[in-house]
């Protein structure tokens, strides 16, 4: 009888152990459900919101915004061809690999937690079934606001906007300092060869034009303001060339293309290039309107405009 009591509180022993371990494992379960929730956070994207992680890992950018991710200290594993490009990005990016929209393998293989790009990337669904796709429409808010908007993303609003705050005051100021000692009427152009064609630029399109035109307040040529304002960029020939630069030039220029118009006669008789008053920039490391780019392109005007 003693035996069989014993064997009794013996099972009832071992029933209540178990279900212990049971509650202990869905309690277990459930913590961690919980905490993955507490490891994302929601974006507000032109598309609607997204989960997103809130501490992101392994970031991949298809276009335009490598820059903005590394200013705000976020880890990369893959960039697009024209930022592998860019000197001034080579050694933060020399583990980073070169992918673009239509290498959906090896985007897998680099097992990214957050994929950024422009409106224009194509396997939207497809990318995102690896990870939460976020994409952007260019010139859709302005270049400083984007910033904020992809510290948003990164969940480093506060990092990118004191970034934004301190830069607008330096730029502000600088070009106060230009305008007081050049005048009020100075003009600026900013052209680019490409593909055999030269190009003038508004006051949006990377390549400086946002410091120059939009915190600096320098004025643009009328040329250049009727044609290339509203559109960002216009095409000319190399004989109108002299119409559209002003009191100074940018003269972006990439090394691997034909820059022959530089040469001419038309180009030489230019008074802002027989007056010495060029600029000539890298437009590999011009190319963008990131943090990182728009430090340089500061830095570099603060010190072109000072030697005059």
């Amino acid at each position: 009888m003693k035996k069989i009591i014993l064997l009794v509180v013996l099972i009832v022993l071992l029933v209540l152990s178990a279900c212990g371990k049971e509650t202990s494992n869905e309690s277990e379960q459930s913590d961690k459900v919980d905490s993955k929730r507490e490891e994302t956070i929601i974006y507000e994207s032109e598309n609607g919101p997204i989960e997103v992680p809130k501490d992101p890992q392994r970031v991949i950018v298809l276009s335009s915004f490598a820059g903005n991710v590394m200013a705000l200290d976020v880890n990369l594993v893959g960039v697009d061809a024209w930022s592998k490009l860019n000197p001034r990005f080579e050694e933060g990016l020399k583990d980073v690999e070169q992918v673009s929209d239509e290498d959906l393998e090896k985007i897998i293989e680099l097992e990214p937690d957050l994929i950024i790009g422009l409106s224009n990337t194509k396997n939207m669904d497809k990318l995102s079934e690896i990870a939460p796709t976020v994409l952007f429409t260019y010139g859709k808010v302005d270049y400083l606001t984007q910033h904020i908007e992809i510290g948003k993303l990164l969940n480093k609003e506060k990092e990118a906007t004191e970034w934004v705050q301190d830069f607008q005051n330096r730029a502000v100021a600088a070009g106060e300092d230009i305008r007081s000692r050049l005048g009020e009427e100075l003009t600026v152009s900013v052209i680019e060869g490409y593909d055999k064609q030269i190009y003038v630029y508004g006051d949006n399109w990377g390549r400086g034009t946002e410091i120059l035109y939009q915190e600096m307040k320098l004025k643009m040529p009328d040329k250049v303001r009727e044609t290339a304002l509203e559109a960002g960029y216009h095409a000319i020939s190399p004989e109108v060339l002299p119409e559209f630069i002003g009191d100074y030039v940018v003269v972006s220029s990439f090394s691997d293309q034909e820059n022959a118009y530089l040469e001419t006669e038309t180009y030489q008789s230019i008074p802002a290039v027989k007056n010495g008053n060029v600029i000539e920039v890298n437009a590999n490391e011009f190319y963008f309107n990131d943090p990182l780019t728009l430090e340089l392109q500061l830095e570099t005007f603060i010190k072109a405009f000072q030697e005059n």
